[in-house]
């Protein structure tokens, strides 16, 4: 990422401005520029980053982009808009093909409300204002039934409603909710929400094992979100040690300094950590070494190749290892089915979590059915 924003910014005028909006997506300001010259600025961008080779391990990679291209007039209402109207337009280029630009116009819009694609920049935030989240569960077992130390453990999930009440995957709602930075405010709801219900069931939270919480990587840097989970645990009065805060290999990377930070503050008040999809960065044991988290999720796609596959067999026996080494627990994502359970059972894997073992389903139903 560090290489293709240099190769950008030679690419691009000395006025204009670019930034990082996030993950893989760059966002560039073109002032004081005609729609003509925006497309040849555009089309230049498209060109260099095609010709572009990436050198790992003496290996070759080529990458390709989408590019979307609005117009900014002053009838604009505001930047959220612009934004969304850029991410339409970087849609229907991905639509056509890679490498391709696409000029955002009025038709696209009326497109993406056809196919459900409406847009979210005002979506969430009315979701956030009607409460149309609902809080899911999925189990986390212990990979060897014989040792188990019962008591239960699950991850918390997200579930979002539409104006019909169906329920739309958190997949299709987050990435737009990390891009227009409301995955914080979300981060807050599902805190709430989970304290209150453990905090009203006494029965369930007895037979509590482990509550684990994902959180995003705008929390992490937020020092207001800090404040407010410190409130939470001390209003529910929760046991911290039955809580864990899940946070993700790339966030964690990106905000490695304010990621040590948080941990070591909530670690301290008794809470333990979990780092999701590890294995997907490209650095993550020197990272590992810095951030003092209790689990490790091994990224599902080396797990659900590994009856197959030698290299993910070596890279999940390889993670587990070392973070048995290091003290920590390892938890095995995309186990689904009873071969894939066995063999992570052989490796000495400690926990897994799959559709395979259980589906997500209500909170509710299962705080129902141990009160």
């Amino acid at each position: 990422m560090r290489e293709l924003g240099h190769l950008l910014r030679a690419h691009i005028r000395t006025r204009d401005t670019l930034a990082r909006l996030g993950g893989d997506e760059f966002g560039l300001l073109i002032e004081h520029c005609s729609l003509d010259k925006a497309k040849r600025i555009a089309n230049d961008l498209i060109t260099a980053i095609s010709n572009f080779t990436f050198e790992w391990e003496e290996r070759n990679f080529r990458i390709g982009v989408s590019t979307g291209l609005v117009e900014v007039y002053k009838e604009c209402q505001n930047v959220t808009e612009i934004l969304s109207a850029a991410d339409t337009a970087c849609y229907m280029a991905k639509e056509q093909g890679g490498n391709k630009l696409h000029v955002y116009s009025q038709l696209d819009e009326e497109f993406t409300r056809r196919h459900g694609k409406i847009q979210w920049a005002s979506r969430l935030p009315k979701a956030l204002e009607q409460d149309l989240f609902q809080l899911y569960y999925q189990p986390i077992v212990e990979t060897d039934t014989r040792s188990s130390s019962g008591g239960l453990h699950y991850e918390i999930l997200l579930r979002m409603l539409d104006e019909k009440g169906n329920l739309i995957a958190p997949g299709i709602f987050l990435p737009a909710a990390e891009r227009y930075r409301l995955s914080c405010e979300i981060d807050r709801r599902v805190i709430s929400r989970t304290c209150k219900m453990l905090q009203q069931n006494v029965s369930h939270l007895e037979q509590l094992k482990m509550c684990s919480i994902n959180l995003s990587g705008l929390s992490l840097c937020d020092t207001g979100f800090s404040s407010f989970l410190m409130e939470e645990l001390r209003q529910s009065e929760l046991p911290t040690h039955k809580i864990c805060f899940e946070i993700t290999e790339t966030a964690a990377i990106v905000n490695i300094g304010s990621a040590r930070s948080f941990v070591n503050t909530f670690k301290t008040l008794g809470c333990s950590f979990s780092l999701e999809d590890f294995g997907s960065g490209l650095s993550s044991f020197a990272y590992l070494k810095n951030l003092p988290v209790d689990h490790l999720k091994i990224d599902g796609l080396f797990v659900q190749d590994i009856l197959t596959n030698p290299t993910d067999f070596a890279l999940v026996k390889s993670i587990n290892e070392i973070a048995h080494v290091m003290g920590k627990k390892t938890i095995a994502e995309f186990v689904e089915n009873s071969a894939i359970q066995e063999k992570i059972q052989e490796i000495g894997v400690d926990y897994c979590q799959s559709f395979g073992i259980s589906h997500p389903k209500p909170l509710s139903e299962l705080i129902d059915t141990t009160n």
